[in-house]
């Protein structure tokens, strides 16, 4: 490479979804000198256009993998348990529907999904009926009754955050908006050329792994080898926000005349959030928005359940992300597997693709993908530590929490809106959701609400906006309203310019100090 000066590392990581970040965090705990690097911000494709659920995935069993289910099963109480404060339990109703699946198949199918993994704290499926229950006050008449059964939620963005956290503050490199220009595979090494704002970088790695979702298959092509020869089947899935359409905390399932289910969930207080849809995708993975017709069956279908009716003209977001699934002979883009494929080549240093996946397994990927890793790069390190240990701001209630941890958080936010006590209550919530015990490190100093500087947008203040540039990578008002934050929902449009501005002043300002360090006057 033209480039004289290397940085060494052990592992570069070239993709920062929730997969990389994942793999970034685990190497880092284990001992190893890491490089996380990806064109564009922390999770800003796929990773962070997900349904939010921590799910075994019910629908899965109608495909027979049970193997996948079970694997998520056991994931979605060790991630509820790791991030309580961006996670929380969420009760589902599925109405029966006559025509569609028969309710002695619904009732197997829940009886397995309850006894394929541990179940500590979330209860059991059961069948309940809709007449006077707060679930069915939404619902149209002529839906008498329904199955109920638990999975959880996640605020998926800020969980491929606080991943990338936990890396770097365990010692790894974490560089957004770096881009992987080129890879080269010598004998004992791999040479790698980033390209960021700074200037390019000069990475030597004994180490290559390739989480670039979408993207994945070029860069497999480009880095040779055997993961070169895997083939990914390219799913959009599209979401839409509408206003709420019920007022509980419970999420449905609906399913639909063509085999597909949809969820609808309570989302930021204010709104539903509907999704997904399964549409094969051809063009380029970082331009890809939800189609006339996916806004047009999304509503259709919610117009099917609820009393409620929504139209295209109600939606007030849409988000479509690009799945990275296997190829396989399914016959459907439903019916593909959403289980995950780790392509391993030791020819020379080694070199690990990820292939599929879902955000609930990530940490055993990540796992599964350092148990190869870490004895072919010639350094002793220590082994799986992740099942244990909590993200940042997860540990309310301990190193890894109990049950209390997940069930009682509504007991923590009250004990930190009497610590502080001039915090407006919205605010005290939201702060914690996304910040859970980190939320002292954003408060330091602040006795006040005039401590927590200027309110730049409604809610948003500079003590906030200070903390995300300085500990989350936080570069622009899209980072921060719809990524670390879901704040745009509820801002008024242009809101963004304001953020933009601010960030820009303070940049500068930065710059500004750097440049008299450095040639001090």
């Amino acid at each position: 490479m033209a480039t004289d000066t290397f940085i060494d590392c052990d592992l570069l990581v070239v993709g920062a979804g929730i997969n990389g970040a994942g793999i970034a965090r685990d190497a880092a705990g284990r001992g190893l000198k890491v490089i996380l690097c990806d064109k564009d911000d922390l999770g800003a494709h796929t990773s962070s256009a997900s349904s939010k659920l921590i799910h075994g995935g019910l629908r899965y069993l109608e495909h027979r993998e049970f193997g996948l289910v079970r694997k998520a099963l056991a994931e979605r109480e060790i991630l509820l348990r790791s991030a309580p404060h961006i996670t929380r339990p969420l009760r589902f109703i599925m109405p029966h529907v006559r025509g569609a699946r028969p309710a002695w198949l619904i009732r197997a199918g829940l009886f397995l999904y309850d006894r394929l993994a541990t179940r500590d704290f979330l209860p059991g499926a059961e069948t309940i009926g809709l007449a006077g229950h707060r679930a069915g006050d939404a619902l149209k008449p002529g839906f008498a009754r329904a199955f109920a059964y638990s999975d959880g939620w996640v605020d998926d963005a800020r969980l491929v955050v606080l991943n990338a956290l936990d890396a770097h503050e365990r010692g790894a490199q974490v560089m957004p908006h770096t881009a992987c220009d080129d890879i080269v595979r010598r004998a004992e090494h791999w040479e790698a050329r980033l390209a960021r704002a700074g200037g390019p970088l000069a990475v030597r790695a004994r180490g290559l792994v390739n989480a670039t979702g979408p993207w994945a298959g070029r860069l497999a092509l480009r880095a040779g080898g055997a993961a070169s020869q895997r083939a990914l089947r390219l799913v959009k899935g599209s979401h839409i926000v509408v206003p709420r359409l019920f007022d509980h905390a419970c999420g449905y399932l609906f399913q639909h005349t063509d085999g597909r289910v949809v969820f609808a969930l309570p989302y930021e207080d204010a709104f539903t959030l509907i999704g997904t849809t399964d549409v094969e995708f051809s063009g380029d993975p970082g331009h890809v928005a939800i189609a006339d017709d996916e806004q047009r069956y999304l509503c259709a279908l919610a117009n099917v359940y609820f009393r409620r009716q929504i139209a295209p003209r109600d939606i007030v977001w849409s988000y479509a992300g690009v799945r990275p699934l296997l190829a396989d002979d399914a016959g459907t883009a439903a019916a593909v597997t959403r289980d995950y494929h780790l392509a391993r080549d030791a020819d020379g240093p080694p070199l690990l693709s990820v292939f599929g996946g879902k955000i609930t397994t990530y940490r055993k990927l990540a796992e599964e993908a350092l148990d190869w890793l870490a004895p072919r790069l010639g350094r002793a390190v220590s082994g799986a530590w992740t099942a244990r240990a909590v993200l940042p701001g997860g540990d309310l209630f301990g190193a890894m929490p109990d049950r209390r941890g997940v069930l009682e958080f509504e007991g923590w936010v009250a004990a930190l809106r009497q610590r502080h006590g001039w915090l407006p209550a919205p605010l005290a919530l939201r702060y914690a959701r996304a910040y859970g015990t980190r939320v002292a490190r954003l408060l330091d100093g602040c006795h006040a609400l005039n401590d927590l500087g200027l309110e730049i947008a409604p809610g948003l203040y500079e003590a906030e906006l200070r903390y995300l540039m300085a500990h989350e990578w936080a570069t622009c008002a899209a980072d921060v309203l719809w990524r670390r934050s879901k704040l745009g929902l509820h801002l008024r449009p242009g809101a963004g310019k304001a953020v933009d501005t601010w960030i820009a002043a303070v940049q500068a300002a930065a710059a500004i100090g750097r440049a008299q360090v450095e040639d001090p006057v």
